[in-house]
């Protein structure tokens, strides 16, 4: 991280761009050039104690709750008291930096120091591996693909489809600045009875996902029944996420892949995709000897 990088206005989620429409039409005449709203992709710093750990294309709002979610679903902190402060600054970006108008975002943290050992160790670990594989490891020796058992709850196993689907009609209306630009996924909270209480967005469904459970933290409702449903397909890192945070139920508007079915069943948790109402697709847990 470069103290002496120079400040910049803070970026906005979405920005105009210039575009012209064209029909289906081959020989009609395509529209007038005009301005017209896209969102903004922008290169967020995390950085923790000083440290900086990693960089991510992200949507430039909500970022305490954002870099809060991440350490969190990363296992980088235990718990939202780990994490003493956050600050978040708007830089230049490098020469052709994009998105934004050429403005990057640091986002500081200030973590527990057992945490932030912890973190440097994991730094070393990676230091001075050359394989090109998944997250900086080098073999399939060193993949984790193991999830966190999530603690049962009997309202999230025999939560019937109307309940699930409830809050994924609810989401569109509440996912404006999809409205407004497109590109943009959501992860909402909804809690047992299908109520959708709080709707985060990002260009990126992993960031989108950090962002809501950055925002259950921050107002202190870590760890509240309730369950996530989200814009995106169900990836195997969102079942990571999801395990890690103690969350029980995963149900998403696209389909799951074969990994994300697989460590949701390890971990216990209810997986639901393909929620499009009135109809959805629930997903097999293991068999109760497996």
């Amino acid at each position: 991280m470069d103290q002496g990088a120079s400040s910049a206005p803070s970026p906005e989620p979405v920005v105009s761009r210039r575009v012209q429409r064209h029909g289906t039409n081959p020989d009609a005449e395509p529209s007038p050039w005009k301005d017209d709203a896209v969102a903004s992709e922008v290169p967020v710093a995390l950085v923790f104690n000083g440290l900086s750990h990693a960089v991510m294309m992200a949507t430039p709002a909500d970022l305490e709750a954002f870099a809060l979610g991440f350490a969190l679903s990363e296992g980088l902190i235990d718990t939202p008291a780990d994490c003493r402060g956050i600050e978040v600054f708007a830089r230049n970006a490098p020469q052709g930096g994009g998105g934004g108008g050429g403005t990057a975002c640091e986002v500081h943290l200030d973590i527990a120091p057992r945490c932030f050992a912890r973190l440097k160790e994991r730094r070393r670990a990676l230091a001075g591996r050359t394989g090109c594989g998944l997250c900086g490891i080098d073999s399939l020796q060193a993949l984790d693909l193991v999830p966190e058992r999530v603690t049962p709850r009997p309202w999230a196993t025999d939560l019937p489809a109307a309940t699930v689907l409830r809050p994924v009609s609810a989401m569109p209306a509440l996912q404006v600045m999809n409205a407004a630009a497109g590109a943009l996924h959501a992860a909402a909270w909804a809690t047992p009875q299908g109520e959708l209480t709080d709707l985060l967005e990002d260009v990126g469904r992993h960031n989108a996902l950090d962002k809501l459970i950055g925002r259950l933290a921050l107002q202190g409702r870590s760890g509240a029944d309730g369950f996530v449903v989200m814009s995106s397909r169900a990836s195997y890192e969102l079942v990571r996420k999801c395990a890690r945070l103690d969350i029980p139920l995963l149900a998403t508007v696209s389909a799951p892949t074969s990994l994300a079915v697989d460590l949701a069943a390890e971990a216990g948790m209810a997986l639901w995709g393909l929620c499009r109402p009135p109809r959805a697709v629930r997903y097999a847990p293991l068999p109760a000897d497996g």
